[in-house]
């Protein structure tokens, strides 16, 4: 490998880990990120680094690049369910018009295009566990619309450019992902958890729990990716942890790695909240030879030990 790419979210949870891994493949990293949800000291380590150049810019408008670039990656977008309802025209625009000036970026600098997409794009799925092929089961005028609709926008209009352009692109729907470096305050139902346990809080469980996740750890999201960026497959790949576990499991699961007293608080369910949500990664299998790796419990141990650090 080698070259340069331009990583949108660059300084976020997800993007800040890809430059890392991307620097070690030999790669140059243009990191793009306008901080509304990231922050640059997830790249603190890479500071003055003639690898990794940091620019602050919001992709709701064109940036102008004048280097080659091998790869576009398009990892910027609120991703929390607290974010992305709290930036909702931002969310939209980042995944409808940034996705755009991305492509065409790509496409003027003859570079691939690798899109970050979600398992929000199922919705509330019917169909268990959720293949590629699944069209989903969403609320187009609900709350969590504006992240799940600008995501499957995101996808269509990437696959319209490999269409009608035959420009090269990757797709991958990220699953819950958890790991060093998330933000303590998105909201995530891992973090959540994790900073109640920490201080001795109630774990808050919304509805009664038996609401099913898969959780990856984030070196298995990350070498999903590198391998994904060396297959010529244009279409979307679920990246995730096919071991579901119910929430209120998730959540017992937290109790006992921290050793906290706490205990559990149930409240109503958000509005639109899915049921279950379990990927088929039968695709990334036979495209990648990927599976996750990491068990739950080692990753949480991790995530648990470095917002200890952080918090």
């Amino acid at each position: 490998m080698g070259g340069t790419v331009l990583l949108t979210g660059a300084a976020g949870f997800v993007g800040s880990h890809l430059t890392d891994r991307l620097v070690r493949e030999g790669y140059r990293v243009i990191a793009v990120d306008n901080c509304s949800t990231g922050s640059w000291d997830n790249l603190a380590h890479w500071d003055n680094h003639p690898q990794v150049q940091k620019i602050q810019h919001d992709v709701i408008t064109p940036l102008a690049v004048t280097e080659p670039l091998d790869w576009v990656m398009h990892f910027a977008s609120p991703a929390s369910p607290p974010k992305y309802l709290g930036l909702p025209l931002a969310t939209l625009r980042v995944n409808s018009e940034g996705t755009y000036h991305l492509l065409e970026l790509a496409r003027q600098q003859g570079a691939q295009f690798f899109l970050a997409s979600t398992s929000e794009i199922y919705g509330d799925p019917l169909e268990h566990p959720q293949r590629e092929d699944y069209w989903g089961h969403v609320n187009c005028t609900g709350p969590r619309s504006v992240y799940d609709e600008a995501k499957r926008y995101a996808e269509a209009i990437t696959l319209a450019f490999h269409r009608q352009y035959g420009l090269a692109v990757r797709i991958i729907r990220i699953f819950n992902t958890h790991g060093p470096r998330m933000d303590p305050d998105d909201g995530r139902v891992v973090t959540n958890f994790i900073q109640q346990a920490l201080r001795g809080e109630p774990l808050t469980i919304y509805g009664d729990g038996s609401q099913t996740r898969s959780f990856q750890y984030i070196d298995d999201l990350i070498e999903g990716i590198v391998r994904l960026m060396g297959v010529n497959y244009p279409y979307p790949v679920n990246l995730g942890n096919p071991e579901e576990l119910t929430v209120l499991a998730l959540a017992q699961v937290i109790q006992e790695l921290t050793g906290t007293q706490s205990p559990i608080h149930f409240c109503p369910l958000p509005q639109d909240d899915p049921k279950q949500r379990r990927p088929d990664i039968t695709l990334a299998r036979t495209k990648l030879d990927w599976y996750p790796r990491v068990d739950l419990r080692t990753g949480l141990r991790h995530t648990i030990a470095d917002l200890q650090r952080r918090c």
